[in-house]
């Protein structure tokens, strides 16, 4: 019975452990994707850099991104403003983390209007006990479709 009992707590220990962590990570991942955000809003290329992988692969309606790309989109996007939302953050193993989330943002690109809605997915991998963004991507919503006048 004692031996039971040891088991029990021990488990529900480790439970509340491993529940704790993944808390503390889900939080540190939803941080650092938004400071991934406001990096790029305020073209801070080290910043950015200090987040997101040499090795980045970002997918977006325009094309495949590597960071070079990423950086010269930087430069080229003006975002007034942005706010991100609905986070869900899961943990395939214990070095990666998948997001995704809502973007609402305002923001020109060399003079086009790109507001709008988007749905974003992002991974991160722990590097060296530091989390980094691999991947990249969104997909702007698309406007309801209008509907026709009853009749």
């Amino acid at each position: 019975m004692k031996n039971l009992f040891i088991c029990t707590v021990s488990a529900l220990l480790a439970t509340i452990a491993v529940s704790v962590a993944a808390t503390g990570d889900k939080e540190a991942i939803i941080s650092k994707e938004k400071a991934a955000w406001q990096a790029f809003k305020d073209k801070k290329t080290d910043d950015f850099k200090k987040l997101v992988s040499s090795d980045l692969v970002a997918v977006y309606a325009d094309g495949i991104y590597n960071m070079q790309k990423e950086l010269d989109a930087m430069e080229k996007t003006d975002v007034k403003s942005f706010d991100l939302s609905d986070f869900n953050v899961s943990f395939p193993d214990r070095n990666t983390a998948i997001v995704a989330y809502k973007a609402r943002m305002n923001a020109m690109l060399q003079g086009t209007d790109i507001s709008g809605n988007y749905n974003v997915g992002s991974v991160w991998h722990m590097v060296n006990g530091q989390w980094i963004a691999i991947f990249h991507a969104d997909a702007k919503v698309a406007p309801p479709p209008p509907t026709s006048p009853a009749g």
